[in-house]
């Protein structure tokens, strides 16, 4: 197995498979349809049709995949404030095609200097409940997501900064048709702290009335904050009255103030880390690539990937019990290491490279048996680290924007404010993150200290997984999802789909999805589900079927140009020129 950080890449030529290699799986059907589209020149896949069209407008100026990104996040922000926005955090993959280099930001959220390990503890040093921890000011991490991407505009984008704030602040003084799955995500009441906390409750909840889908919805307010940021650059955000705006919001809310101050996000930095990459071979060799640590994501996905690339799949469809038996046994065993050893690299050891190691991994897969479930799989054993195993509750309300430009470079970035609404506490029009619940509650366990615990100015664990993959040095596919912790198994399952079975984006993002987080088996539930169900309980799987509410915007390279395809389970679209 080749590990490497794909500096630089070698370009050669690259032809997908005119055929999927296996049967297609049976295609989704629910309330929303795939959106999907071939062009030759560039391609952005999102989960907004806005955030699409406003990338879509920097493109088509001359900017770059950076430009466009940026574009579409700040439209995020407006027209998906449950998912993410400029008061959270992400990562980003950045392939710059003229330099054949690949490169990892992390633009996640920190803890204030002044927590501790204590922070959600109550009187008598137990945890409180996660659902008291989440709402309100103490749950606000330093936001790192605009940091990120004013870094990363400053090296990559070719438009003004001003003018990638262009389309939202018009669409936030006009109005925007407030969407199906906003309007019942705040009919239902999802977080209960939006209906408590002002300024949130009163623009979610105008007259004490739910917004509704089909409803005019404006925010002058975030319109203003953001021609502050594009006249006076980042530094409104961090230093200017923006930052003052959001450290008095946190300290003086009126659940749960946090800790939050001047002194963190004037010197919150984003970070260059090295990607985590390995080689897989199915039909073709593919170099697959994700974010390193204080993600979780890509490690997990890795192992599992190569887990499973010792495993014989011929003559199993994608789709059938076989198959996804021996995906969840391979996700049981990844997750297993990734709750004991995986957090932020800059505070504590994570043992990457023996976590990817081909012999530790062939080790591991011999644990799989064909036709009994392996129950809650252990740890393996490393000298890097010896902690409590932990794990986090993560929320499936974050975003993913994959972009390809008409240049040849590539973005993936998956981003969150974690809960839907975050902590619920709104300033200057967008609402702030709860990622600090992304932390283990509790800071040891049976003696042992938890390596996920909280501590000042430490970033929080995150699933997300935004993957870019390589073929014979060419970008290949560009995808990630939102999802919680269940983001690991969703990208994991969807690059068996795209590597191992030859399937295409579109195929790949409408079949039946399947998750195991080292616990019980959970399948979509849909018709040709109901039967896989039967089958892996006589394996003995503890099997779920539920509404796994996946996200996966993608991009993958065809011989027709780049094929775009958005998740039919949200709203998002895909779209190129």
């Amino acid at each position: 197995m080749r590990i490497f950080s794909l500096i630089p890449i070698l370009f050669a030529s690259y032809v997908l498979a005119d055929e999927p290699s296996r049967a297609v799986p049976e295609a989704f059907t629910g309330l929303n349809y795939t959106k999907s589209a071939t062009t030759k020149n560039a391609m952005v896949s999102a989960a907004n049709p806005h955030a699409v069209n406003a990338a879509l407008a920097m493109l088509k100026q001359g900017g770059t995949a950076t430009d466009a990104v940026i574009a579409a996040q700040l439209m995020l922000t407006l027209v998906e404030p449950q998912s993410s926005g400029i008061g959270g955090g992400a990562f980003i993959l950045d392939y710059n095609a003229e330099s054949k280099q690949l490169k990892s930001y992390d633009g996640r959220e920190t803890a204030p200097l002044a927590a501790s390990p204590s922070l959600f503890l109550d009187k008598d040093g137990k945890p409180v409940k996660w659902i008291d921890a989440v709402v309100g000011g103490r749950s606000v991490g330093t936001p790192g997501v605009l940091r990120m991407l004013s870094d990363l505009h400053i090296k990559r984008g070719n438009l003004a900064w001003a003018k990638l704030f262009e389309p939202t602040i018009e669409l936030a003084e006009r109005g925007f048709i407030v969407s199906p799955r906003l309007a019942s995500l705040v009919k239902m009441e999802m977080n209960p702290g939006l209906k408590k906390l002002s300024p949130a409750k009163e623009y979610f909840y105008p007259n004490g009335v739910a917004i509704k889908e089909g409803q005019l919805l404006k925010n002058k307010e975030y319109a203003n904050t953001l021609r502050r940021i594009a006249k006076n650059g980042v530094s409104e955000f961090y230093n200017g009255q923006t930052a003052k705006d959001i450290v008095n919001a946190v300290q003086t809310s009126s659940i749960a103030p946090g800790l939050l101050s001047l002194k963190d996000l004037n010197s919150y930095k984003s970070k260059e880390r090295d990607p985590v990459c390995v080689t897989y071979d199915a039909q073709d060799t593919f170099d697959i690539c994700s974010m390193g640590p204080p993600s979780s994501g890509g490690i997990t996905v890795l192992q599992i990937l190569k887990m499973l690339e010792a495993v014989d799949f011929k003559g199993q469809a994608i789709d059938s019990a076989e198959t996804i038996h021996k995906y969840t046994q391979a996700a049981k065993l990844a997750f297993a290491d990734r709750d004991r050893y995986i957090a932020d690299s800059d505070f504590v050891s994570v043992p990457v490279t023996e976590m990817l190691d081909e012999k530790y991994l062939l080790e591991r897969v011999k644990l799989i048996k064909d036709d009994t479930d392996l129950g809650i799989a252990k740890a393996g054993q490393f000298n890097a680290s010896s902690f409590a195993s932990n794990v986090s509750i993560e929320q499936p309300n974050t975003s993913h924007i994959s972009i390809v430009d008409q240049f040849g470079n590539a973005i993936s970035m998956t981003t969150s404010i974690e809960m839907g609404f975050g902590s619920t506490v709104m300033t200057n029009g967008f609402l702030l993150n709860n990622q600090l619940t992304d932390f283990s509650l509790k800071p040891e366990s049976n003696g042992k200290q938890i390596a996920n615990r909280v501590e000042a100015g430490k970033r929080p664990r995150s699933s997300m997984t935004p993957v870019i993959v390589f073929k014979d040095g060419e970008v290949f596919a560009v995808l990630g999802s939102p999802g919680g912790s269940r983001i690991i198994n969703y990208v994991g399952y969807a690059l068996l789909g795209l590597l191992e079975y030859g399937l295409d984006m579109k195929t790949v993002v409408e079949m039946p999805r399947v998750s195991n987080r080292n616990g019980y088996t959970s399948l979509e539930n849909r018709p040709s589900m109901h039967n896989i169900k039967i089958e892996l309980e006589k394996k003995g799987h503890k099997v779920k079927l539920l509404n796994l509410t996946s996200g996966i915007h993608g991009v993958l390279k065809s011989k027709e140009g780049w094929q775009g395809a958005a998740d039919p389970r949200r709203e998002g679209t895909a779209e190129g020129f």
